[in-house]
């Protein structure tokens, strides 16, 4: 990937983690963490590598991303606003009654694919489109994001070997590592490690990246594509919380929102990110 290229993902993403502040702060409520640990990958996906138009949210050609881990919805609800699905300002009525952004994805919002939520189902219905394009002769790609706490759930197993079972080569699992869940690390937990060899096991390919650096997510998902026989399982290892200092690597960070002294203080680390990438 190119510099300028490159930098310019950067921008975006700080933009798409700023986003995500403003919305859980001024819902009082929300997932921050996991919400920033993806907030790379998305603007990657969205920016970068998937076939979609904000003009044609309904495109039947278009690519799909179903968010599994769908408590991290502030993080796709900022990439696609800044995409340009819907205004920027409609990510400070997040959670509000009669607000378009519900706390969850809702199929009825512009740019989401799939109503998600109930961990461990995301991946279940990404398999279905995925199936879906293999038998109308489709070319378009599903991309599902899950948790690494989410991955405790049975279901995601058998969708993962439905998928291997039914040779989805355009399905990819994006599982974000970022090692904490609600109840603490996930080792400590319930521990689905080693999440690699579990999906390898199951019959996908499996990648390995850096989901926050940009050279690493473009050789993941560039590797991605020269698979045409499997399904392709990313395991990205991120850092929760990420480009906010008091929220990385912290568990609490979890079904709770900023107040308005680390709302400000977050917001000014992020603004001045974003003023060095503009510079």
């Amino acid at each position: 990937m190119d510099v300028s290229s490159k930098k310019e993902l950067q921008r975006i993403a700080c933009k798409v983690r700023m986003g995500v502040i403003e919305g859980t702060y001024n819902a009082k409520s929300g997932h921050p963490g996991g919400s920033l640990s993806i907030s790379d990958t998305l603007t990657y996906l969205y920016f970068n590598k998937m076939n979609v138009d904000p003009s044609q949210p309904d495109d039947p050609g278009r690519d799909r991303l179903v968010l599994s881990k769908g408590h991290t919805a502030p993080a796709l609800y900022s990439v696609l606003a800044q995409k340009g699905y819907f205004p920027e300002e409609e990510l400070k009525s997040l959670r509000h009654i009669g607000a378009l952004l519900q706390g969850h994805p809702c199929i009825h919002i512009p740019g989401v694919d799939m109503s998600s939520g109930s961990l461990g189902q995301g991946i279940s219905a990404a398999c279905g489109m995925a199936l879906a394009g293999k038998l109308d002769g489709k070319s378009y790609k599903v991309y599902t994001i899950l948790g690494d706490g989410e991955i405790e759930e049975g279901q995601v197993w058998e969708a993962a070997m439905f998928a291997a079972h039914k040779e989805l080569s355009n399905l990819v699992a994006i599982v974000d590592n970022n090692g904490l869940q609600i109840d603490g690390p996930i080792t400590e937990v319930c521990s689905p490690e080693p999440i690699t060899d579990k999906f390898a096991a199951f019959g996908w390919h499996v990648i390995t990246m850096d989901a926050h650096d940009f050279d690493s997510i473009d050789r993941a998902f560039e590797a991605a594509e020269a698979v045409t026989d499997k399904p392709v399982a990313i395991i990205q290892k991120s850092i929760k919380g990420k480009g906010v200092s008091f929220m990385e690597n912290q568990v609490g960070w979890h079904g709770t929102a900023p107040n308005k002294e680390q709302y400000d203080q977050a917001m000014a680390e992020l603004s001045a990110q974003l003023k060095e990438l503009e510079d």
